[in-house]
């Protein structure tokens, strides 16, 4: 575990190399690719996330795949269609994007609900269904997708199922001061600086690392008992769902994981929580009116529900 673990440190040495300022989104992202779930980058163009997808492919030697959402994106462009070969009087096969390690859905909410839903049986299950026949997607499988600031033109609301796939949503952000000087300086990303230091076989390999780091049962009901809070908040009209509870313990175990430890603490919950959380939690009008945000109230969950006392 100590060997697989310094891989992955070295990736995001890696990927920090080309992606200046964004320490802590990149070790989210791996930390997500761990846990065998996807990512969702909400932020406005420009700001890198892209760029750091790419990053993470070249670390790893990933298979990379990539559609640009845009309204006439059709559902078989991602799952694939069958084509006639005149030569053999046969239809031929057409894998869609997905077929891949790592897949870039940019401007996801550029799309067409349609196109979006897509996308769902193949971030559940790693599967695609085309044309009645059920096809596997290689191995490893992540969705990192990009999505503009809802009311930003030409872009709709993903719905609430599409949202609960997403393992982990966060902000990319502006870059401080310092770190946009350097982006001025050295031009942008430099994404030649990265190497390969891992494989497709590693990152399985240390996907079932993580999957034996334990959770004792004390942490567990702290996780439960953040998960059970969303749903009982007077702000919030749609909570976590047990989809998300099971993904906040595999983000936690991954976390533990890339810190060195075979077992899980309270801490990695609680750092964990937002990342997994913020992003599927439907807000009540109430909340609106007040100006309460999604993450504010992750926060103020987190500082409600008290740390399991040390040595449970």
């Amino acid at each position: 575990m100590k060997d697989r673990r310094q891989k992955a440190l070295e990736i995001l040495e890696q990927v920090n190399k080309a992606i200046t300022g964004k320490e802590n989104i990149t070790k989210e992202i791996l930390i997500a690719i761990l846990a065998e779930g996807h990512i969702l980058l909400e932020d406005i163009p420009g700001v890198g996330k892209t760029s750091t997808a790419l990053a993470f492919a070249r670390a790893t030697d990933l298979l990379f795949g990539r559609v640009q959402f845009t309204p006439d994106v059709m559902p078989s462009d991602l799952t694939g269609f069958s084509v006639y070969r005149r030569e053999t009087e046969s239809f031929v096969y057409n894998e869609g994007a997905v077929f891949c390690n790592l897949f870039l859905a940019d401007e996801i909410n550029r799309t067409s609900p349609k196109t979006q839903s897509a996308l769902l049986e193949v971030m559940a299950e790693g599967k695609v269904t085309a044309e009645g026949v059920t096809r596997q997607v290689p191995k490893p499988f992540t969705v990192i997708a990009t999505h503009n600031p809802s009311g930003s033109t030409g872009t709709q609301p993903l719905p609430e199922s599409q949202l609960d796939r997403f393992t982990v949503g966060m902000h990319m952000g502006y870059p401080d001061e310092e770190s946009e000087l350097k982006i001025i300086s050295t031009g942008g990303a430099k994404l030649d600086l990265v190497s390969k230091v891992a494989s497709a076989e590693d990152m399985i390999a240390m996907q079932k690392e993580v999957k034996t780091v334990a959770l004792n049962e004390n942490v567990a009901k702290y996780l439960l008992a953040l998960i059970r809070q969303t749903r009982e908040l007077p702000q919030i009209s749609l909570g976590a769902s047990p989809r998300a509870a099971l993904a906040l313990a595999a983000v936690s175990r991954a976390c533990a994981y890339l810190d060195g430890r075979d077992f899980v603490i309270p801490e990695d919950v609680s750092q964990q929580f937002t990342y997994v959380i913020a992003h599927r939690l439907v807000l009540s009008r109430g909340a609106d009116m007040e100006g309460l945000s999604a993450r504010e109230l992750c926060k103020n969950i987190l500082e409600s529900v008290p740390y399991p006392l040390v040595g449970d």
